[in-house]
């Protein structure tokens, strides 16, 4: 295996990961979508010491959808049953890691006790400091903002604010990331080449990373290939390389 180089001193600060082919990968083995889900854990146990050992801060993890509420309902059941005991097993690994659990999406549409776990998760992890680990759970940025949007107009209403006073900072605190800082990252696995309604204001200036790897097989090694990928772009924001380079001068 070829040895992977990392500036540990220029890693993104955050990184999103669109964690997709659990159902084709279970397909090509002949088994049901759950097997693929339940093969997935080991990939995001991989992500996520990968992410804490080189020092990043801030890893998301687009772990179900509001779209994902369509999918048959035995799909789903196992889905969350499975989300409750990883959750639960995992609790131990993020508190010696000092990792703490956070979660984004529309969390009280989650069954009760997938959604009593995922609070004390958070709870129990909330004073560690070494990382963020972020789960979008019921999301998609089309409800975020829809969702942001409904609770602006509210307070608009409301008079707490007027029209002039919104501006980007102001909408960013509507959202459900406002907490974090933007991605600087975007990972998706499958070979697929789509953002599938997830972070789409956030990810305004992101690089984007895709692989053909299907989820449960993507292991530490392709997730520093991914930040490798990254530190050797070129991030102009907009601007031109003539310019950064006086900014740097």
């Amino acid at each position: 295996m070829k040895e992977i180089e990392i500036d540990k001193k220029s890693v993104p600060n955050h990184v999103a990961v669109i964690m997709d082919g659990n159902g084709r990968w279970a397909k090509q083995k002949g088994k049901n979508r759950l097997f693929g889900h339940r093969n997935g854990v080991k990939a995001v146990r991989e992500t996520i010491e990968a992410a804490a050992e080189i020092g990043i801060k801030h890893i998301t993890l687009y772990a179900f959808s509001t779209e994902n509420w369509d999918r048959p309902k035995d799909e789903i059941n196992g889905l969350m049953e499975l989300l409750v005991f990883t959750i639960d097993k995992e609790i131990k690994t993020l508190m010696e890691n000092d990792i703490s659990l956070h979660a984004i999406g529309d969390l009280k549409s989650l069954p009760s006790n997938c959604y009593r776990e995922l609070m004390r998760a958070i709870d129990k992890t909330s004073s560690n400091k070494r990382m963020k680990l972020i789960l979008a759970l019921s999301y998609s940025s089309k409800w975020e903002i829809m969702n942001a949007l409904r609770v602006l107009a509210k307070d608009i209403e409301g008079k707490k604010i007027s029209s002039a006073d919104i501006d980007e900072e102001l909408f960013n605190s509507y959202l459900t990331t406002a907490p974090y800082p933007n991605p600087e990252l975007l990972i998706r696995t499958s070979g697929e080449h789509r953002i599938s309604n997830f972070l789409l204001w956030q990810i305004a200036y992101a690089e984007l990373y895709f692989t053909e790897k299907l989820w449960p097989d993507f292991r530490k090694e392709d997730f520093y290939e991914a930040i490798a990928d990254y530190q050797k772009r070129e991030r102009r924001f907009g601007k031109t390389s003539e310019q950064l380079t006086k900014v740097l001068q």
